[in-house]
């Protein structure tokens, strides 16, 4: 009897230790993600995350914190001191370099350095988008805008927007 609430707690610690740190696969962009994650948590000399150029902000263009708004709605990305483009498809990391990712409803940002994981709640635009459509459910959702590296590594707070809006 006892052997079998050991083997499930075995198998549960052996699955967060296994999932620490990685991704889901929802969206298109996630192969290179995935592949650089496999790379670093093999041991790959992976760069250290740039550094964040004076002035450097990311924020909502068009969509303002507490605006009434509906669905789909259509959100544009500015950035400011940071070039945007696609992900590198050889994961070399540049200094004021990256891409925009979306959570919705996902809390206010990634800690700086963490990849940015790719699901339904966090969406990576790593063709260097910097307009998206998305759905929502009518009622309030918080909006994140968080930029990352090429390997989708969070810069954190720092690069980082949050917005409240309330679908109607």
């Amino acid at each position: 009897m006892r052997k079998l609430f050991v083997i499930p707690a075995f198998l549960l610690v052996a699955m967060v230790a296994c999932n620490s740190g990685t991704e889901q696969n929802a969206n298109t962009d996630s192969t290179a993600t995935t592949e650089h994650q496999m790379d670093m948590t093999a041991g790959e000399n992976v760069a250290p995350l740039p550094a964040i150029p004076d002035g450097a902000k990311v924020y909502f263009k068009n969509v303002k914190d507490g605006q009434s708004v509906s669905s789909p709605l259509k959100l544009e990305f500015g950035v400011d001191n940071m070039t945007v483009t696609k992900k590198a498809p050889d994961g070399k990391i540049e200094e004021g370099v990256g891409h925009h990712h979306l959570l919705i409803d996902a809390g206010d940002s990634i800690p700086s350095g963490t990849i940015i994981p790719d699901d339904s709640t966090h969406i990576h635009y790593g063709g260097g988008q910097t307009e998206a459509t998305v759905n929502l459910t009518p009622g309030k959702h918080t909006l994140t805008l968080q930029f990352g590296d090429a390997i989708h590594r969070s810069y954190g707070a720092a690069l980082a927007n949050t917005i409240t809006v309330d679908v109607k």
